[in-house]
């Protein structure tokens, strides 16, 4: 019988949280040039720009920069008005939890090996719409044949998807959006995950997908160096905080962070409230100053998804104002001292961008003109001009 050595290194809440902030070049001030991220920097420091929602993705970017606009991160993306011609950093696809992210393009290997290597939940799908695994795989080899070298739309692709297989990838039997999607599409996230599918630019109003041409890493190699990521960027964490950013099973995180543990990459530590919790190994350096300043972040944001406890970055009123059953992301939240302290909502109309900022507790004048700072960054990376209301939000989550 082993005995698992006992935890030499303390970590508080606010040690924590402060390191975070930092590593997302989220501290305050804002970062200076000589410190600035590029958007492929910022989107790997984050671990993945949530981009459902693309304007969100831009702002969650354009934050970790100094001088970034929505201009720079779609330059990044699309390569447009570079001047380098097909050349990105960044690449549109399906990331975590199998949502629509922004990822380095260098990093997509590494990426795809992982999340292909993620088990799958329970199909939810009934036993009529279901693919057996035969169907998966010829319907993911189809996807990435089709795009090879080419844009299409979902509809292009469907129908190409249903050449190279069969009828039966096209029988609509996938409710969506009060109409039928056909058979296929239920693993195009999947297809992502394996490297056979990229969003490419829209055509018109229409989503485009291509070929990325990437090779995925081996499984047990990318998980690895995931994990190792996931504690770099948002360590102390726990299994259970891993497998929740991922929308894995407990058991299996477990699995990874032991299989890490014994390869010596990565080390124990005692956490605030979590106790045993893990850091990569040697990463025992915390800032001893707290986080300061005021921060607004959009939809969405990894550092409010993935840090951990959530109870701790939404203390108070906050949790029930600025999640949604326990759910982060659903508003745009503010940040005071690297703390949830209020939402915020933002509505555009050409250049013009009314900025609503709900403070939890009345901010005290510095505050606020920090706040209106901030203000005024969201206005420069989303190249319009801001207007500032401190109220109420009156609008639901996701508005």
């Amino acid at each position: 019988m082993t005995t698992r050595a006992r935890a030499t290194v303390t970590v508080s809440w606010p040690e924590a949280n402060t390191r975070r902030l930092a590593r997302q070049h989220l501290a305050a001030p804002a970062p200076s040039a000589s410190a600035s991220a590029s958007p492929a920097e910022a989107v790997g420091a984050m671990l993945g720009a949530h981009a459902q929602v693309l304007s969100a993705a831009e702002l969650s970017v354009g934050l970790r920069g100094d001088g970034l606009t929505r201009t720079d991160v779609r330059a990044a993306l699309w390569a447009e008005g570079t001047g380098e011609s097909g050349r990105t950093t960044l690449v549109k696809t399906f990331g975590p939890r199998g949502t629509v992210h922004l990822l380095p393009v260098a990093d997509l290997s590494l990426w795809t090996g992982a999340l292909s290597a993620v088990p799958t939940g329970p199909n939810l799908f009934s036993k009529d719409a279901r693919m057996t695994p035969d169907q998966v795989e010829a319907v993911v080899a189809a996807v990435g044949d089709a795009l090879q070298g080419v844009e299409l739309t979902v509809d292009e692709l469907s129908d190409e998807v249903v050449a190279r297989t069969g009828p039966w990838a096209g029988d609509l039997v996938m409710p969506a959006f009060q109409t039928m999607w056909p058979r296929w599409r239920q693993v195009l996230h999947l297809a992502g995950h394996r490297g056979a599918l990229a969003y490419a630019p829209n055509r018109g109003r229409k989503a485009t997908y291509t070929n990325p041409g990437c090779t995925p890493m081996p499984g047990p190699a990318a998980l690895a160096a995931l994990v190792e990521r996931y504690l770099y960027a948002y360590g102390p964490a726990t299994p259970a905080h891993f497998a929740r950013w991922l929308a894995a099973p407990k058991r299996w995180a477990a699995e990874q962070f032991a299989s890490s543990a014994a390869s010596g990459a990565i080390e124990e530590v005692e956490f605030a409230d979590e106790g045993s919790a893990w850091v990569v190994a040697g990463d025992t350096d915390f800032p001893d100053e707290p986080a300061r300043g005021v921060r607004l972040l959009p939809y969405f944001d990894a550092f409010t998804i993935a840090s951990h406890p959530r109870e701790r970055l939404f203390p108070g009123t906050a949790y029930e104002r600025a999640l949604g059953g326990g759910q982060a992301g659903n508003y745009p939240v503010l940040l005071v001292d690297g703390t949830v302290a209020g939402v915020w909502h933002q509505r555009r109309s050409g250049r013009r961008i009314a900025v609503t900022v709900e403070p939890l507790k009345p901010l005290p004048a510095p505050r606020l003109r920090d706040l209106e700072e901030q203000v005024e960054r969201v206005a420069a990376i989303m190249e319009g001009t801001a207007e500032l209301t401190v109220g109420t939000v009156t609008v639901g989550p996701h508005a």
